[in-house]
C-alpha cells in the first residue's frame, strides 16, 4: 500500500509537470537520494513510513498553496486528498505507545 501511494503521488506530480523524473521526486518530495525509488524497485521493497509521512506533509503544503488559485482548485483538492490518504496510512500503521501512569 505504501508503494502504491508513493507512486500515485509521483504520477500526479509528473502529470502536472511539477517533477520530470523519479530522481527529482525522490530528492525533493521524499527527502532521499535520487536513486531511492529505483532502489526500492530493484529490492522489491516498500517505502519507509517516514517517507510516506514526508510525502504527505509536502503534498498537503503544496495542495494548500495551489488552493489559493481558483483556476487550479481542482488540482489542489487532488493533492490534499492524496495527502490525507498518506496521513491515514501513517496513523493506521503507527505503533501505539503504552503510557506509564
Amino acid at each position: 500500500m505504501r508503494k502504491k501511494l508513493i507512486m500515485e503521488a509521483f504520477d500526479l506530480l509528473k502529470s502536472k509537470g511539477i517533477v520530470s523524473s523519479e530522481a527529482e521526486f525522490s530528492e525533493y518530495w521524499l527527502a532521499h537520494s535520487e536513486c531511492y525509488l529505483r532502489t526500492l524497485r530493484m529490492k522489491r521493497a516498500e517505502p519507509s513510513m517516514g517517507v510516506v509521512a514526508i510525502c504527505a506533509s509536502r503534498l498537503q503544503k503544496a495542495g494548500e498553496q495551489i488552493m489559493s488559485s481558483p483556476s487550479h482548485r481542482h488540482v489542489g483538492i487532488r493533492f490534499l486528498e492524496l495527502s490525507e490518504r498518506c496521513h491515514q496510512l501513517v496513523n493506521e500503521e503507527a505503533v501505539e505507545l503504552e503510557l506509564i501512569s
